[in-house]
């Protein structure tokens, strides 16, 4: 489910009455929102998004499960982050995304706020649903390469690929490497090792 609020100041006045702003309606739906629904505001939009599937969390689980096995991290100690918040610019100045899967170093995310600076972010990944698919495939792609974040993993089961997106400049990622499920596909430095999609 996505809805639109306006962009304006927390202080917007119309008609002698304070107007909320999209933060305003994203507190209200983040502080209203059921246990285990994940509220996000990508490019101006708030998403509110159901619990995940077990297939969906099947996949994580296993994607996180070789990050840990296989990931080189020999400098710095990575971590896999789920449910993690990150502070993703969009077309409006403010994003708020909570990924599927969040690769940094270790204490990276410390501090006590629940959305975060993605500059220590290495990898994020998102596995799409029937409801995600589109924003994982466009508004959230722009976000991360926005931020800055080198690798954008992306398990699309609707195409049954992944599709590994890097180097990212602007509002988008210059590199693209693709794969169908049951494949193996190279993640770049840091991780630096073949993820094996059979497992998925």
């Amino acid at each position: 489910m996505a809805l639109t609020a306006p962009e304006r100041e927390s202080d917007a006045v119309v008609d002698g009455s304070k107007v909320p702003s999209v933060e305003d309606a994203f507190e209200a739906f983040d502080a209203a929102a059921p246990e285990g629904w994940r509220v996000e505001l990508v490019e101006g939009e708030i998403r509110v998004v159901p619990p995940a599937n077990g297939e969906h969390e099947e996949i994580v689980s296993e994607l996180s499960h070789q990050v840990t096995v296989r990931g080189t991290g020999t400098e710095e100690t990575l971590r896999n982050f789920t449910g993690l918040g990150l502070l993703i610019p969009g077309a409006s100045p403010t994003g708020k995304i909570i990924p599927d899967l969040v690769v940094a170093p270790k204490g990276s995310f410390s501090d006590g706020q629940e959305f975060h600076d993605p500059s220590p972010a290495l990898l994020v990944g998102e596995v799409t649903s029937r409801s995600t698919g589109d924003i994982d495939r466009g508004p959230k792609l722009r976000g991360y390469a926005r931020a800055g974040i080198p690798v954008y993993l992306l398990i699309d089961r609707e195409a049954d690929e992944v599709v590994v997106h890097s180097e990212p400049k602007g509002e988008e990622y210059t590199r693209r490497v693709q794969a169908k499920f049951s494949k193996k596909i190279a993640l770049p430095d840091p991780l630096g090792f073949e993820l094996d999609t059979a497992e998925f």
